[in-house]
């Protein structure tokens, strides 16, 4: 008998019937809640308020005990944000899931490259706009629905943990793991902070990219000087810190730093045609790099410019810039480790500075990837709770991004299978401005997850 058979089996079609009914009746009020949590601007970058991220703990508090979970309270360790966590106990012999989200938000940047205001949920043409509608709010609100859905015949053991400082890399999520260990102790990890293949066909994450970033400065002079009298035997350090940015890269955009290293590519591929208009690349732009586009967004490392110090354009003046300095943001390729491409990477930018400048590089954030196992009893049972929800398979998807957490979970629970799941859609637009959700997509994931913890409970 094929899995899909013997899922079949294990709930019957009636069944499905049921919960999907279930869900479409509690969605009006699921949408509400999503409206309300997109209402508070929980920033969690420290030049924020931080008293709305506390508040959105507390709003996320009110809705895990509002769909049936008891032991629910907001945890933190020193210098970390508050994060919550809901539990239920697992009925004799059933597994334990944990649930995780996250409910702190990037900073909306500004206003004006906005439709509607960034804190303000608004619907067009079936999506919710408003900054965290998709990135991570709708994945408190996959877990909350799931809940509301099955209610009282929840067959397995669930803790939720949402998280409040993964926008600013969860700097105490290790330290916060350690703490309450055995508080989060699970079987299986659904990690809702993913993306879907596109709209009306559902992804599975089995990769994730890792990262490192870092600050690298150029200087060339003590101090600036008069750009007449010193200028053509110098060069100003913004111009040799872009002559050095243009070796990260060869003629074609491939990543050209020795030492990164690319894994396999994919099985499925990403039409141009599709990935310029959701990328909303400019016509007559060249995509960058060779291969399947999908290697170059999953499985190959990525360099990209994310900040830029220099002297700003209304308060230039004309001397010799003595020093100017870029954050570099490295995406890396499954099976590569963090520490050797950081080294790779600090290499190639002392080897490579233009005219004798001084380079320094400054470390920053660094986070493992991540490789699912295709074939484990926790992945087949959510192949299955996706089509069902969707009516179509799910598509097996890298994504460039990372959740550099995912490796402190796999460290502290080896044996636990992690499933990432998705909220979002090429559309989403997480990060940058008019941030959405899919609204009937967001329904279906509620549903398949509803699917998915009944399944689990049944132990096949």
């Amino acid at each position: 008998m094929t899995d899909a058979a013997l899922f079949s089996s294990k709930l019957p079609t009636d069944r499905t019937d049921a919960l999907r009914a279930r869900t479409a009746a509690a969605f009006g009020a699921l949408r509400a809640d999503l409206e309300a949590l997109v209402r508070i601007p929980s920033v969690s970058n420290a030049e924020f308020d931080q008293a709305h991220v506390t508040a959105s703990a507390d709003a996320v508090v009110a809705l895990l005990r509002g769909a049936g979970l008891d032991d629910v309270q907001v945890l933190s360790v020193p210098s970390g944000a508050p994060a919550v966590v809901g539990r239920r106990p697992a009925p004799e012999g059933a597994p334990t899931v944990l649930l995780y989200a996250h409910h702190d938000v990037q900073p909306p940047g500004d206003d004006a490259d906005w439709d509607s205001p960034p804190f303000e949920p608004t619907e067009r043409g079936g999506r919710l706009y408003g900054r965290g509608a998709a990135d991570d709010k709708a994945g408190v609100i996959a877990h909350v629905g799931a809940l509301r859905v099955l209610g009282d015949e929840l067959g397995v053991g669930v803790t939720v943990f949402i998280e409040g400082e993964e926008e600013i890399g969860s700097p105490t999520f290790t330290a916060f793991l350690h703490a309450y260990q055995d508080l989060l102790r699970a079987d299986v990890i659904v990690v809702a902070d993913s993306s879907n293949w596109a709209i009306g066909v559902p992804g599975l994450t089995t990769s994730l990219r890792g990262l490192v970033d870092c600050v690298v400065e150029v200087a060339v002079l003590e101090h600036a000087v008069h750009s007449g009298m010193f200028g053509g035997a110098v060069l100003d350090a913004p111009t040799l810190l872009a002559r050095l940015i243009t070796t990260l890269h060869d003629d074609e955009g491939n990543v050209a730093v020795a030492g990164l290293v690319h894994a396999p590519d994919p099985t499925v591929d990403y039409d141009e045609d599709t990935f310029r208009a959701d990328a909303s690349v400019l016509d007559g732009v060249r995509l960058a790099g060779t291969g399947p586009i999908t290697a170059r967004l999953w499985t190959r490392p990525a360099i990209g410019v994310i900040g830029f110090d220099a002297p700003r354009v209304a308060s230039a003046s004309n001397t010799i810039t003595p020093r100017a300095s870029a954050k570099l943001s490295v995406r890396l390729a499954p099976g590569q480790d963090p520490d050797a491409a950081m080294d790779a990477l600090r290499s190639h930018l002392v080897a490579k500075a233009p005219f004798g400048a001084r380079v320094t590089v400054t470390d920053g954030e660094k986070g493992k990837p991540f490789q699912a196992p295709t074939d484990s009893t926790a992945m087949q049972a959510a192949r299955w709770a996706f089509g069902q929800s969707w009516g179509t398979d799910p598509v097996d998807i890298g994504v460039g991004g990372s959740i550099p957490f995912i490796a402190d979970l796999l460290e502290v629970y080896p044996d636990a299978a992690i499933l990432v799941t998705g909220v979002e859609d090429p559309d989403g637009r997480a990060h940058g401005a008019n941030e959405s959700v899919h609204l009937g997509e967001l329904e279906k994931v509620v549903l398949a997850e509803a699917l998915l913890l009944e399944r689990l409970a049944s132990g096949s």
